[in-house]
């Protein structure tokens, strides 16, 4: 389904035409630190008793209605790459309050095996089902290991401290920065409320190759590093690992996603920059 260019989120209406008797559950990607949620949404999804999955690797610290993003929904993902909000360098973690999701989260970041699980009278199932096993090495599900390190732990652990106010300073920088792009270039009508943006977001309004390569060939001549389809290499819907499952020219049917795949920007916005940094940045981009 296609986006809500606001948030860069799936679009509700979509999402919740889309639900039938099949969908397990709803996996939505809060996407470069917007929330992408409603209480529509969330209303309509509890009604129907279809769980929420919150990815939320870009967005930490952002809100919906000022309750976190990641404690709403039945699960939730986050991750410490070293790009985003704060960083185990790599890895990232997932959150839960369902004791059964929680323990089978457990196996799977460790092979599968049954032995990691915390619950008693879960792991004690396993083993009862599978008395020709060995206790100690019952692999319920087809895992690898994504276990993190000590290493990794301190380097999230001393980083968290500092999360919030540097959450401020990145937002104190997008918001400087959509007030000062030129609207009639920029796409800059986000919803900003309980954003946590770590990238700053260029859209272009218009669908103007000429002007998408005055715009790159400028970013690149003043230095401004930038990734293209924004932080994920676009529409994924165009990319291989994906092709084999879905229908000949599929990508079309998604014409937000496919303006920002070829006309959307993913800049770093770091909590270092000052305002008269994220000022010049926007007489660069301005300048076009």
């Amino acid at each position: 389904m296609d986006i809500n260019p606001r948030t860069l989120a799936m679009d509700e209406d979509q999402v919740l035409a889309k639900i039938n008797d099949n969908t397990r559950a709803v996996f939505l990607t809060h996407a470069q630190g917007f929330n992408g949620l409603s209480d529509r949404l969330v209303s309509e999804l509890e009604k129907r008793g279809v769980p929420l999955i919150e990815d939320v690797c870009e967005s930490h610290g952002a809100t919906h209605k000022g309750k976190k993003l990641g404690s709403i929904g039945l699960a939730s993902n986050f991750s410490f790459y070293f790009a985003h909000h704060m960083s185990t360098i790599e890895g990232g973690m997932v959150c839960t309050n369902d004791e059964a999701f929680y323990n089978a989260i457990l196996a799977l970041r460790s092979h599968g095996m049954t032995r990691e699980i915390q619950n008693d009278e879960i792991r004690q199932k396993w083993i009862d089902e599978n008395p020709e096993l060995s206790p100690d090495f019952i692999f319920a599900y087809p895992a690898i290991n994504t276990r993190n390190t000590e290493i990794g732990a301190v380097l999230g652990r001393s980083a968290l401290p500092r999360l919030d106010a540097n959450n401020a300073l990145r937002t104190r920088n997008f918001t400087l920065l959509i007030k000062n792009l030129d609207p009639n270039i920029y796409f800059t009508d986000f919803v900003l409320e309980g954003s946590s943006n770590y990238a700053f977001n260029l859209i272009l309004k218009e669908k103007d190759p000429a002007l998408r390569d005055r715009l790159e060939k400028k970013m690149r001549d003043e230095g401004v590093e930038f990734r293209r389809g924004s932080a994920g290499g676009g529409n994924q819907v165009r990319q291989p690992y994906v092709r084999p499952y879905i229908r000949e020219n599929e990508w079309l049917e998604y014409p937000e996603v496919e303006h920002i795949h070829y006309y959307g920007y993913y800049v770093g916005n770091y909590p270092s920059m000052s305002e008269e940094q994220v000022l010049e940045l926007c007489k660069v981009l301005n300048s076009i």
